[in-house]
């Protein structure tokens, strides 16, 4: 027997409702509504995808992200737009040495 979710119903002569559809293209195709700050994204599959239609996949999310983490880490800022407590020390330029002969 085959899993079913609450809202289908039991007689198998009926055709599933809305809501097994929804079910079946959550389970089946990662096909999913996100909520709150979220709202109006999606998860379609294994991409994230925008209000707007523009989608962006699990690898260049991440790259996005480290090369924010790398700009983040060169202004010498933490996450919470405070300085770090790590000193960076600036060293001279290297001098140039006349012979003093």
């Amino acid at each position: 027997m085959m899993d079913r979710p609450p809202c289908w119903p039991d007689d198998q002569t009926q055709r599933p409702n809305a809501c097994a559809h929804a079910q079946y293209a959550r389970v089946i195709h990662n096909i999913t509504p996100l909520y709150g700050p979220w709202a109006g994204w999606r998860m379609a599959g294994r991409v994230l995808v925008s209000p707007d239609g523009d989608r962006i996949s699990p690898e260049r999310l991440r790259g996005l992200l480290w090369r924010e983490n790398l700009r983040i880490c060169s202004t010498g800022r933490t996450r919470s737009g405070r300085r770090s407590l790590v000193a960076v020390a600036k060293l001279p330029a290297r001098g140039h040495f006349a012979d003093d002969d």
